[in-house]
């Protein structure tokens, strides 16, 4: 390193940081290109199937899942249908709002491998209140 080395290292730092994935990702926004939701926080899609997927170690659950096709752009998303017995309120055909889980970094979170959305509305009507009895699921 010599003199007048700094703008030479200047140079070297700028190309090698497009070797970085991080960086990579940030800098040409592709999260946002291939987010389904495209960046919305909630979605309204049309269940497809249903589905039940096998929980990570050490745990041997089945979780319950649905395959959903996006209103808005036509993407399929796999999602979680949480709550106990909840599974007996989605049906085919039925419309529902999905919301991202919350996992750290846009991942899946917990034990649902590749899962990165959940159910919160059936038809109009909170999922959750189905699940408590509340309310009954409505008709379309």
């Amino acid at each position: 390193m010599g003199l007048k080395s700094a703008k030479k290292n200047l140079k070297d730092r700028k190309k090698f940081r497009w070797k970085d994935r991080h960086f990579k990702v940030k800098t040409l926004n592709l999260y946002a290109k291939s987010d389904p939701l495209e960046g919305a926080n909630q979605a309204k899609g049309i269940v497809l199937s249903k589905f039940q997927k096998e929980a990570k170690q050490p745990n041997s659950a089945m979780r319950k899942c649905a395959k959903v096709q996006l209103t808005k752009n036509g993407k399929q998303v796999s999602v979680f249908i949480p709550g106990n017995l909840a599974q007996k309120f989605v049906d085919e055909h039925d419309e529902v709002m999905i919301e991202r889980i919350g996992g750290k970094q846009g991942r899946s979170k917990g034990d649902i491998p590749g899962i990165r959305y959940k159910i919160i509305q059936v038809n109009d009507q909170p999922l959750h209140r189905l699940v408590q009895k509340k309310i009954e699921k409505g008709r379309r």
